[in-house]
């Protein structure tokens, strides 16, 4: 089975609260590569609650968002609606439920990311997913990945080819 991973396509990273113009345009490519994966597509979804300021994460990163129920805790429209399977919520970067997800397929042939903050969010899951499925090929797709900036989103790049991740359309 191939995969695709769409992290955190959603409102508040895209042109809300921690929205750019890199994350907007990125979701066209997304929204076709999701039509034409063949294989299980499963999304991620950043959740936060109105406790986020008293969070590690909040005073870190003094910005509420994709706080759980709000219009930018929702993955963008046009890509939710692609939706086959019931999103993962995570409360942090990296998703444990998203690994133990896959831990119940037998055969993963391989894992495809795409998504939103490549620096953060996406690397984060690259590696976790790394750690658990050594032998299983990775790729992020850079051009339906934005980063909080353009730098960090090369950084981040960079680093995931160095742990021996395919990095493809950069």
């Amino acid at each position: 089975m191939k995969y695709l991973i769409v992290v955190d396509m959603q409102n508040d990273f895209i042109d809300g609260a921690l929205g750019s113009k890199e994350a907007l345009a990125i979701v066209p490519y997304v929204k076709e590569l999701i039509v034409s994966f063949e294989g299980k597509v499963l999304f991620t979804r950043d959740t936060h609650f109105e406790n986020y300021m008293e969070t590690q994460e909040g005073r870190n990163l003094p910005v509420k968002h994709c706080i759980k129920g709000t219009d930018g805790w929702k993955i963008r429209e046009e890509l939710d609606t692609l939706r086959k399977t019931e999103a993962i919520d995570k409360t942090t970067f990296g998703s444990k439920e998203l690994v133990y997800l896959l831990q119940e397929e037998r055969e993963i042939e391989s894992i495809m990311f795409v998504g939103l903050c490549t620096d953060i969010c996406v690397i984060s899951n690259v590696m976790l997913v790394k750690a658990f499925y050594p032998e299983i090929p990775l790729t992020v797709d850079a051009k339906g990945c934005a980063g909080v900036t353009p730098e960090s989103h090369k950084t981040a790049l960079d680093a995931m080819k160095a742990i021996q991740v395919n990095v493809i359309n950069e």
